[in-house]
């Protein structure tokens, strides 16, 4: 039978590769978006009032959402010169204080006052000023809160993984390497 923490680490797991998996689709609406400006604009002579706050959108939506699944894959800047050279159980112990020390309370902060910034912008019905199209904000404010929530449950994985790591001294999950 597998323990529950590891249950939980792959649920949480399988949970965010499916999220990642989703916003990673939100990437063809930003392609055809620019390709449709860019056509309109530079052969037909037609800008659209409407591509600069679809293209804003959806990047930031996209680079905000992808944050938990960048964390579940090991995609965050670090210093791996020091890091590489500790111990497993040394980098489990320091990670697991950094996750509940910083991670947990500076990202529950961040979820409750952007929340309210979100609801505040639906309330009001707050639009946009870039351009003439003046799109709602308060879904595009509410990426933030969510993000927030997806990057909670994407901790508690990790969270999982580095005490596991500072307990046995072995890795429970191998990162994938970044190829530059």
């Amino acid at each position: 039978m597998v323990p529950l923490h590891i249950r939980i680490v792959r649920a949480i797991d399988r949970f965010t590769d499916t999220t990642g998996t989703w916003v990673a689709w939100l990437n063809v609406p930003l392609v055809l978006a620019v390709t449709y400006e860019v056509v309109a604009r530079y052969a037909f002579d037609a800008p659209t009032i409407w591509s600069y706050d679809v293209t804003y959108m959806l990047y930031g939506t996209i680079f905000m959402l992808g944050a938990a699944y960048a964390l579940h894959k090991g995609a965050h800047i670090r210093t791996d010169f020091f890091f590489e050279k500790w111990s497993i159980r040394t980098q489990g112990v320091i990670d697991s204080v950094a996750y509940l020390v910083f991670f947990f309370p500076s990202l529950a902060v961040f979820f409750f006052v952007t929340g309210a910034e979100g609801w505040y912008a639906f309330e009001i019905g707050e639009t946009s000023e870039q351009t003439p199209w003046r799109p709602i904000l308060w879904p595009f404010k509410m990426v933030i809160p969510l993000t927030c929530l997806l990057l909670l449950i994407q901790g508690v994985s990790e969270t999982i993984k580095s005490v596991y790591a500072a307990r046995t001294g072995r890795v429970l999950e191998h990162k994938e390497k970044a190829l530059l």
